[in-house]
């Protein structure tokens, strides 16, 4: 893959490099990694955009408590949780 230049202001990139320093990565590295996590994090936001559409559909919880015996109880020490 060619590599390609990106004009940033300076502030910005000695940003980037101190972050790619403390990661002990090349600032391409870097960026790369940030890039794949931010798409991770887009993908997971309409999965569980999807999600909660699925789930909020009429009779869909019902079903499954009966089919799968609902839920665990959360113990006093658990902190319930979103998926």
């Amino acid at each position: 893959m060619a590599d390609t230049t990106v004009k940033i202001d300076d502030t910005t990139r000695d940003r980037l490099k101190a972050l790619a320093d403390d990661a002990g990565m090349s600032m391409k590295d870097y960026l790369a990694k940030v890039a794949a996590e931010k798409e991770q994090e887009r993908l997971q936001g309409s999965a569980t955009a999807a999600f909660r559409r699925a789930i909020s559909a009429p009779g869909i919880m019902d079903r499954f408590d009966a089919d799968f015996g609902g839920l665990p109880p959360v113990s006093k020490r658990e902190t319930p949780r979103a998926a």
